[in-house]
């Protein structure tokens, strides 16, 4: 059990750098902005659990390492949190799902791999964007066919390199 655990939590790492590296490439090919969405998601979570973001208000400005604006003035060290709990949050996520896959493996057969990149990717997506639906932030039935594919394409490469990667790590 303690292997597949093991297994898993590397096949979901291995996941989350292909979802990132995706995700970048998009980035990189049509220009667009980094989404915000797991900052938001980030920030919402916190503020119904009731978690602080803003507890450093009085921070020196010398504090603040090349994180200026224009003006000169520091960051807003809140949105740099949010930011830094939706990137880790996503990495969480990746991982716990690549641990899900590898217990599930102690019951089911080996499916096919386009099957459990599939079955993978699609849980992956749904673990994001479900929090996200709930919470107000967005709604998929407004989605363009371009929102879609930014959001599938980089899900079911996680789920093809998780599947692929906890393979190799049994074998």
């Amino acid at each position: 059990m303690a292997n597949r655990i093991v297994a898993g939590a590397v096949a979901g790492a291995a996941g989350v750098v292909a979802l990132n590296a995706v995700g970048y490439l998009d980035m990189l090919v049509r220009g667009r902005p980094a989404s915000d969405m797991p900052a938001r998601v980030a920030g919402k979570l916190a503020d119904e659990m009731g978690l602080p973001l803003e507890f450093d208000a009085d921070a020196d400005v010398d504090d603040v390492a090349d994180d200026d604006d224009d003006e000169g003035e520091p960051a807003d060290a809140a949105d740099n949190r949010r930011e830094a709990l939706g990137a880790l949050l996503g990495m969480v996520n990746g991982i716990g799902i690549g641990i899900a896959y590898g217990i599930c493996r102690l019951i089911l057969p080996r499916p096919p791999a386009w099957l459990a990149g599939a079955a993978i990717g699609a849980a992956a997506m749904a673990a994001s964007d479900y929090p996200a639906t709930r919470l107000g932030l967005t709604e998929p039935r407004d989605w363009s066919a371009v929102d879609w594919a930014s959001d599938v394409l980089p899900h079911m490469a996680f789920g093809v390199v998780t599947a692929w990667a906890f393979e190799a790590a049994r074998d």
